[in-house]
């Protein structure tokens, strides 16, 4: 039986998706909210627009912008950050539900808390 690739074996399921408003649950931004900008499913990390800022000293560049010291969110860990249910305002777990759709079966996200799709 052939092992998986590196490759193969690093992808990972991330419970976020781009636009969902999340909360970071460990970390020198502990407690703080905001929105998903972006998702490394690769790499299991996630980039939240306002949080785990760097620092960039940047070069100006004819037309674009003229540099100086540049704020730039930097991805971090997916299991970092929990998802707050847009119908009760609580971070929750989500869990997954069957519905049927044109004779197919899709798989929607449900809150634990509250059991409404997300």
């Amino acid at each position: 039986m052939a092992r998986p690739n590196i490759e193969e074996r690093q992808k990972r399921q991330v419970h976020v998706k781009k636009n969902d408003q999340v909360v970071v649950l460990s970390g020198k931004d502990k407690d703080k909210k905001g929105k998903v900008i972006e998702v490394l499913r690769e790499k299991g990390r996630v980039v939240v627009e306002n949080i785990n800022l760097a620092k960039r000293h940047t070069k100006p560049r004819p037309g674009q912008h003229n540099g100086g010291i540049m704020e730039k969110p930097l991805a971090l860990e997916a299991s970092k950050v929990q998802l707050i249910c847009p119908k009760c305002g609580k971070p929750t777990r989500i869990g997954k539900k069957a519905t049927e759709v044109d004779k197919k079966t899709v798989f929607v996200r449900v809150c634990k808390h509250c059991n409404e799709e997300i």
